[in-house]
């Protein structure tokens, strides 16, 4: 069992690993150190791999918050789609357009081939997921499958541009040109 201060300590580690992905090559131990106010020691006792376990422990956490929001989503297809895009839209408003995706960020950043494969791991699971909701939602697993890849890859490149530019019209317009495909899509269905 672990101590409460322990706790506490590792819990500190943990929470820390959010900020480190879109600032990877740049982030040390000391930074996280300073965003977490976890003890030096705690650090280095949770990540004896060094940095790039702290980065997989970061993406993995990004991957489970994702996961948790869509685990008991059932409905429509328009309703999983609308929801994914709903989490990704408040994801942005809530940090006036500076968030961004920690997976998308490793993966862009990263030269670790252990680090690409955990990232390609999680967006396949992502996929995974998303094509299992909209099947459940009235699509064919053949056309499930190609829209879940195509809305993460379009919800990737929106919320890439509506960081880029502080703005989120770019996402919004993606997220239309998603939502009119996917009406198209369930008309032939």
């Amino acid at each position: 069992m672990i101590s409460g201060q322990r706790h506490k300590e590792t819990h500190d580690c943990r929470r820390g690993t959010a900020a480190v992905p879109a600032r990877m090559q740049a982030s040390s131990f000391a930074e996280i150190l300073q965003l977490t106010g976890a003890p030096r020691g705690s650090v280095y006792h949770h990540f004896p791999g060094g940095k790039d376990q702290l980065v997989a422990a970061a993406i993995q956490l990004a991957s489970d918050h994702l996961a948790s929001a869509l685990a008991h989503k059932v409905g429509s297809a328009e309703e999983i789609v609308d929801h994914f895009l709903n989490l990704w839209r408040s994801i942005l408003k809530r940090s006036d357009c500076e968030a961004g995706c920690a997976i998308l960020a490793v993966t862009v950043a990263t030269d670790s081939p252990a680090l690409l494969e955990e990232a390609g791991t999680i967006f396949r699971t992502w996929r995974a997921r998303l094509s299992d909701l909209l099947v459940q939602g009235g699509l064919s697993p053949k056309r499930a499958k190609q829209f879940a890849t195509t809305l993460i890859a379009a919800v990737e490149g929106g919320v890439v541009l509506s960081r880029a530019e502080r703005s989120i019209e770019p996402f919004d317009a993606v997220a239309r040109q998603l939502r009119d495909q996917l009406r198209t899509m369930v008309a032939k269905e």
